[in-house]
């Protein structure tokens, strides 16, 4: 850059206003496109710290609730947590029932239900009850903050190519300038010192590295490819295994309707207007996927009268012509006195299971799944072929549910545990090994 600055100044003092300005030029264009290509990296860690909650309902030692800055909250604090908001740090679960939903830190495909003494992470998103959280970290300490303050470091790490050539200017520059003032003295012509400082000017080397770069961080970031440091991209092509997030990622992230098992004199398309006519008053996510698939096979749940939903156990509906439906959990079955025994659940390998009844008796089950992304099968295959021989899935969703689709997918090695994250570095990949069927205390 000093030799672009001082090519232009003594362009413009000997009257060679063409060459100044040709070199301003190629500078200012350059610079443009590096910053637009720049700003399209930035939108994806915009759109993950838009997820972080702003305000919170402190509540102090009296019980009066007050709203505050979510970043000014402190360990010890307490706040309420109503449905639909963001929790706004990490902490334990102090009072009320709920279900949250914390694919976006955990991974977990079905959302989990929170009683009193249980871990809360800060930007997950509170589903149906009314949570009392007592604060244990919160701002940069919560878990969010920390993987938020891991992208802005990759935005402003510099590729090893940059820092090259920073360490070479250091010798270049001055090197430059002395052949520059020699051909002056000899030569007695500032036009020929001018046109070496021009073509001495290592514009393209300037421009490639940080361009090439930033573009590259922008077309990860269109396709959801968060980098934690540039400097990965250039070893990349030397990969030779690889650890992907299992929600969201090689999963569309949402529940559906995968499988339904009725009991002997039940056909399936009652079992799901039974099941749809309880589940259409609920809010649950599993509730949603359950009205999803009954949309599509164009079944009118039946009227209800009464309705009554238990925060993370299921439902109760009594329908129009008197008769009671129990969706839910089996153990929420077990304990309105519903025999679940004569239910098959022999086929049941990686599902999440909602039973319903009719009537005190069991009428059956449906099997909820998160879904492999389209493609994504294909494109593990293709990684096989381009060399990366080990294709390995972590993730905090359950042991069955992450079998089933490190199966599907054609994994090598995947290992499941509800853990509140899992931040994965292989700094040598060529040279590190990752056990097969990993225990879950890895």
């Amino acid at each position: 850059e000093e030799l672009v600055a001082l090519a232009i100044i003594a362009a413009f003092a000997a009257g060679m206003y063409v060459e100044c300005a040709v070199v301003a030029f190629f500078m200012l264009i350059a610079s443009l496109i590096e910053h637009r290509t720049a700003a399209g990296a930035l939108k994806t860690i915009e759109s993950l710290i838009r997820i972080t909650p702003t305000k919170a309902v402190l509540i102090n030692e009296a019980g009066e609730q007050s709203e505050v800055k979510a970043a000014d909250l402190k360990p010890g604090d307490r706040v309420l947590v109503l449905p639909g908001d963001n929790i706004p740090g990490d902490g334990q679960v102090v009072e009320g029932n709920s279900t949250v939903d914390q694919a976006n830190i955990t991974g977990e495909s079905v959302p989990v239900d929170k009683t009193p003494g249980d871990e809360a992470f800060a930007g997950t998103i509170n589903e149906t009850g009314r949570l009392v959280i007592e604060i244990s970290r919160a701002g940069e300490d919560s878990t969010l903050g920390k993987v938020q303050s891991l992208i802005l470091q990759a935005a402003q790490s510099k590729p090893a190519v940059v820092r090259e050539l920073s360490k070479y200017a250091s010798y270049y520059t001055p090197v430059v300038i002395i052949l520059a003032f020699i051909i002056f003295v000899f030569t007695q012509d500032l036009r020929d010192s001018i046109s070496l400082l021009l073509i001495a000017c290592p514009c393209a080397l300037i421009l490639c590295g940080p361009t090439a770069i930033v573009a590259a961080l922008s077309a990860a970031a269109r396709l959801g490819v968060l980098v934690k440091s540039v400097s990965d991209l250039e070893v990349v092509r030397r990969v030779t295994a690889i650890v992907f997030d299992k929600t969201g990622t090689l999963t569309t992230g949402d529940l559906s309707v995968t499988r339904m098992k009725p009991v002997e004199g039940i056909d399936g398309a009652e079992l799901l207007r039974l099941c749809v006519s309880a589940e259409v008053h609920s809010r649950h996510p599993v509730a949603r996927a359950v009205v999803e698939v009954a949309e599509k096979a164009k079944l009118q749940p039946a009227q209800t009268k009464h309705f009554d939903e238990v925060s993370g156990r299921g439902v109760k509906a009594t329908l129009e012509d008197g008769s009671v439906v129990l969706v839910g959990r089996e153990a929420f079955l077990t304990d309105n006195g519903i025999d679940v025994a004569v239910l098959d659940t022999s086929e049941t390998e990686g599902l999440s299971l909602l039973f319903v009844a009719h009537d005190g008796k069991a009428a059956g089950w449906l099997g909820l799944a998160d879904q492999p992304r389209a493609g994504a099968a294909e494109a593990l295959h293709e990684l096989d072929e381009a060399g990366v021989k080990r294709r390995v899935m972590i993730t905090g969703d359950r042991w069955s549910p992450a079998r089933r689709v490190a199966e599907a997918l054609g994994l090598t090695d995947f290992t499941a545990e509800a853990l509140p994250l899992s931040l994965i570095h292989i700094s040598e990949p060529t040279r590190r090994t990752i056990p097969s069927r990993m225990p879950s205390s890895a």
